[in-house]
């Protein structure tokens, strides 16, 4: 892939942008077969490969420069606007939203927030495409001042863009490097996007966390509900469950499914899921992963772990070992904390991997292992 940003140097977020696709899957695959070299009985699948471009369904853009002649894109080193409305590794139907909101911040009068000067109000537009084509936009605003406008003049946006069914304002105040605040203001009926993956509906609503390339999205869930399938526990957990992907994946007659995710939105959607498609034996709870695995009575004959980059840490970990589980897949999303945290599981063996390369043009990746214990 070739991006006319990444050559002109105005954009160098997507690092490997221009190497050869062949080269940046097999350096991955290289890249954490070192990390867990460790584990000899290690058997590594085939890597999952991406699209190369067009393949991101989310886009968190900066809103820069003035009311007449935004910017919807990146900051430069001085907290001036880079505009990257064509930005290749976005989806077309993300790319279709840019320029329609940039119009509607010219209309209306918005006024970009100014990082230097810490002045006005629009800071961010946080755009997410389902599966199906259907969009949720989130405008981040330092205050509530514009909302009536906003509100107002909505209706218009709609018009222009039908694909949008979710619309809703994030209030961040403060001058920090945080992308959105705790405060969220509803502004259409719909309040949550539909994430169809493998003919399971999930949920998205505002604040849920979803990975960002619905592909590989996919395919992870798949290698999740085969391996877990395939070991047929009769009961599972979830930690760090987000809206319910692993668990409602894991679903099966006569077991039990308890999915964990401290955010109570992304609960509310799992929940939502679970009852539309009428699965049995699940059950969503909000709260900590590791406090609910050290407060249960009894352990699940499987975990599934899905956590931030920082991993499931050391607490976890130890309780794991101490445990009954006799298995737990592990999506990783940072090979080295994965490296550390298996290191703390010596009652486990490492049996199988699988790289998914959920972000190409990047370093990053996400990886799948499936941990049994020993003896």
């Amino acid at each position: 892939m070739q991006c006319s940003y990444f050559d002109a140097g105005r954009c160098r977020s997507c690092t490997l942008m221009g190497s050869p696709y062949t080269e940046q899957l097999a350096g991955k695959q290289s890249h954490c077969q070192a990390l867990l070299s460790d584990h000899a009985a290690l058997e590594w699948l085939e890597p999952i490969a991406s699209q190369e471009s067009a393949f991101r369904n989310k886009a968190k853009m900066v809103v820069s420069g003035t009311a007449r002649n935004p910017t919807i894109g990146i900051l430069d080193a001085d907290g001036h606007g880079i505009d990257l409305r064509k930005c290749g590794v976005c989806s077309p139907g993300l790319r279709a939203v840019f320029p329609v909101v940039a119009h509607f911040i010219r209309l209306h009068r918005i006024t970009p927030y100014d990082v230097p000067h810490r002045s006005g109000e629009l800071k961010h537009i946080i755009v997410t495409e389902s599966p199906d084509g259907d969009i949720m936009l989130r405008l981040v605003l330092r205050t509530d001042q514009l909302v009536p406008r906003i509100r107002k003049h909505l209706p218009d946006l709609l018009a222009e863009l039908p694909q949008v069914k979710v619309v809703s304002v994030n209030l961040h105040p403060e001058h920090k490097a945080v992308l959105e605040g705790d405060r969220e203001i509803l502004l259409t009926e719909q309040s949550t996007l539909n994430m169809r993956v493998n003919g399971i509906n999930l949920h998205l609503r505002p604040q849920s966390f979803f990975q960002t390339n619905s592909g590989m999205a996919a395919a992870l869930y798949r290698q999740g509900r085969d391996w877990v399938n395939e070991l047929a526990p009769g009961s599972v957990w979830d930690l760090y469950c987000g809206v319910g992907g692993f668990a409602l994946h894991s679903a099966a007659p006569g077991r039990t499914v308890t999915g964990i995710e401290f955010s109570s939105e992304a609960i509310a959607s799992a929940r939502l899921s679970s009852d539309e498609a009428g699965l049995q034996g699940m059950q969503f709870e909000a709260g900590d992963a590791t406090a609910f695995a050290l407060a249960a009575e009894q352990s699940p004959d499987l975990v599934i772990v899905n956590p931030p980059r920082r991993g499931i840490g050391e607490e976890l970990c130890g309780w794991l070992e101490a445990s009954d589980v006799r298995h737990v897949v592990y999506s990783s999303c940072n090979a080295q904390s994965l490296a550390r945290d298996l290191a703390a599981l010596p009652s486990f063996t490492a049996r199988r991997a699988r790289v998914l390369d959920m972000f190409p043009q990047t370093t990053h990746y996400e990886v799948m292992v499936l941990l049994e214990r020993a003896g």
